[in-house]
């Protein structure tokens, strides 16, 4: 999946570790000039040191020679030292920013990505799941730059030690040659064991961060139990399994170092070994014959790429679980807008997740409560309205259109949604109703949901920051539905959005329902007898499918649907 996929960076595609392998060279791709800075500064720095061994024979048999000519290349050797010290300072510096500058991108193109898919994120994915690969996880991805510059740089001086023992003697090149295809058969084993293991071991992490964030939503409940150690042991019982693939990482880093150490002292004897016997036949002089154990040391830097293998490793098992987030198809949205009209919304052969709706019509400027026993469907059918999902089968219209075809900024303009338990977002109270408010509009949806006087009470008023200002579940509520009111200008889908509100409030923000002057269409999916029976139209679901559909008197006359309100004292 090449290039960028809308405001979201199209990192991977597919499936398994050719996904990852793709975001990792995305990754890379998209590190910023920092990539170019590690590359630039590995290739000087290793033609520094590989130009030091030839620099130092010289002068050795300068100065062995008592040749005169033996300062120039002395002070040759100290340039050369400081360039290569030059160059690992700037690696340093840049290997640190180009890890935050990918893991950023990566992060904020992940995030987004996420939030443009919308619920169904977190049906594929638990939420400690994707703050574990949206965090560490692209933390490691974000480290591939570093370890695959790194990694590739010691090819240099590798290549460059074949080249200058040829040009000693090539019989050394043969000596070395055999001992590199050696330490590349280990690096390639233990980079396909280590990306399996770290892949292991980052799986159990997600699970553990599930399990947390999970606790930590019911912490409340978890209190007033006194199961916070029954909790516990659930939250650390994969902590076992993490163990295990720790301790398998650090036998496969042991296994791979005691080979990759046994290969390069016998290389290194192999090169000496035969450089000697051509010292000792006068086909080499001491310089070259140093030169040539110094090339064999660096013939054999691959030997000491098991660290930057390591991180590569986990870079692509972290890439595997972060492109399967970027595999989720974010919500499509079309190009058009909405014509004039009342907000009309029309169900057409709709069925969606065992709901059958069939044909329904919420007319323009009236009020449909949706009720039914819990698991009826009722938060199903007004996601559908909101767009919140899309049905399997048939189409949702508002005045005409299909929700699918409008364009994002359109739909959630023309919709405003309120939930149970709705989640603030914003720095301000008045920006957790309205981001861009219309003047006078917040303060006007805070008057309909009853919060504009407790928020008035605070401090800053509409001005206060959320992190200030605690509230009551009934309080957040009413800034939810505020939310609501604010946003949506033709259609109102209110679920549950009232359950937490005192009976006075419930009934304070049911008249302001029934009697929005700006004739908005509602949708409720409704508990309480009293907000069915102010409606204009109720959709009874039951069994799956939509039983009846018509006022609430004339459905009253139903037993069973009495029977939903069982107990409602309202």
């Amino acid at each position: 999946r090449p290039g960028w996929r809308g405001t979201t960076p199209s990192y991977g595609g597919g499936r398994g570790v050719r996904a990852g392998d793709r975001l990792v060279i995305g990754a890379v791709r998209r590190g910023g000039p920092w990539p170019a800075v590690l590359a630039v500064t590995a290739i000087m720095g290793a033609a520094g040191e590989l130009a030091i061994p030839y620099l130092i024979g010289r002068t050795v048999d300068a100065l062995v020679a008592r040749q005169a000519g033996g300062t120039p290349w002395l002070a040759l050797c100290a340039c050369a030292v400081a360039a290569v010290m030059l160059c690992e300072s700037l690696g340093v510096w840049a290997r640190g920013a180009s890890g935050a500058h990918a893991a950023a991108t990566l992060r904020s193109g992940l995030l987004r990505h996420v939030l443009g898919t919308g619920p169904a994120a977190t049906r594929r994915f638990p939420e400690g799941e994707l703050v574990t690969r949206a965090g560490l996880n692209a933390e490691e991805v974000g480290r591939a730059p570093e370890t695959v510059t790194s990694a590739l740089a010691l090819l240099v001086p590798t290549a460059g030690a074949l080249v200058a023992l040829t040009l000693i003697a090539p019989v050394l090149t043969l000596t070395l040659g055999a001992g590199i295809v050696l330490i590349v058969l280990v690096l390639r084993g233990f980079l396909r064991t280590t990306t399996a293991i770290a892949g292991g071991y980052q799986e159990v992490q997600g699970e553990i961060a599930a399990r947390l964030v999970d606790a930590m939503d019911g912490a409340r409940t978890i209190a007033a139990a006194g199961t916070a150690a029954q909790e516990a042991g659930r939250v650390l019982a994969p902590l076992p399994g993490l163990r295990a693939h720790g301790m398998e990482l650090w036998r496969a880093n042991a296994s791979a170092a005691v080979r990759s150490g046994l290969v390069v002292p016998l290389l290194e004897v192999a090169v000496l070994a035969v450089g000697g016997f051509m010292l000792a036949a006068g086909d080499l002089t001491i310089g070259e014959l140093y030169a040539a154990a110094r090339y064999a040391v660096f013939g054999a830097a691959l030997s000491t790429a098991l660290g930057h293998v390591s991180g590569l490793a986990r870079a692509r098992a972290a890439a595997e679980r972060v492109s399967a987030v970027l595999d989720l198809t974010p919500v499509a949205h079309g190009t058009r807008t909405l014509p004039p009209g009342p907000g009309t919304v029309e169900f057409r052969d709709v069925a969606a997740n065992g709901l059958a709706v069939g044909d329904l019509t919420l007319p323009g400027g009236s009020v449909t409560a949706v009720v039914g026993r819990s698991g009826a469907g009722k938060s199903l059918l007004a996601a559908m309205a909101g767009r919140l999902t899309d049905p399997e089968r048939g189409t949702v219209l508002l005045d005409g259109v299909p929700l699918d075809e409008l364009t994002g900024e359109e739909l959630r303009r023309a919709i405003g949604y309120a939930f149970e338990r709705p989640v603030l977002v914003g720095e301000t109270i008045g920006d957790a109703i309205a981001p861009d408010p219309v003047p006078g509009r917040v303060a006007e949806a805070a008057g309909a949901a009853c919060a504009d006087a407790f928020v008035r009470r605070l401090p800053l008023g509409y001005a206060t920051p959320l992190r200030d200002a605690p509230m009551s579940g009934g309080e957040r509520q009413r800034i939810g539905l505020a939310r609501a009111f604010a946003q949506g200008e033709r259609l109102l889908v209110l679920d549950d959005a009232t359950s937490s509100l005192d009976t006075v409030t419930e009934r304070q923000v049911g008249r302001a329902l029934t009697t929005d002057h700006h004739g908005r269409t509602r949708l409720i999916a409704a508990h309480r007898l009293a907000t069915a029976a102010r409606a204009d139209q109720v959709v009874w679901l039951e069994d799956g499918t939509v039983r009846a559909c018509g006022p609430h008197h004339v459905l009253w006359q139903d037993p069973a649907y009495r029977a939903v309100f069982q107990g409602d004292a309202t």
